[in-house]
């Protein structure tokens, strides 16, 4: 039976940066970007430099930067742990107008 959500756990070498229960994890891996929900196979993959969300089981989105690392999805996709070389919590991109080339 697949996981209803995600419990993702966020490290650095130093420090957990961030732990708890999600709907959703996208994050920038070497081959692009990727999201991971409930129930995702299992996968590990290497982190490029960039941003991490999660989308925070109450609702809430945290970002965050990591400079490389690896991402493991464990079981039934229940479990997602991020190891990054770096990471830091970062504040939601402000929603700028939106520009059309002519």
């Amino acid at each position: 039976m697949a996981a209803s959500e995600l419990h993702v756990e966020i490290v650095a070498p130093d420090s957990q940066v961030w732990s708890g229960a999600a709907s959703m994890i996208r994050v920038r891996t070497t081959e692009g970007e990727i999201g991971i929900l409930p129930g995702h196979q299992p996968l590990l993959a290497v982190l490029g430099a960039g941003e991490l969300v999660v989308a925070a089981a109450g609702g809430a989105r945290e970002h965050f930067h990591a400079d490389g690392g690896f991402l493991s999805v464990e079981g039934d996709g229940g479990r997602v742990i991020v190891v990054a070389d770096n990471c830091t919590r970062t504040e939601a991109p402000a929603a700028g107008p939106v520009s059309v080339a002519s």
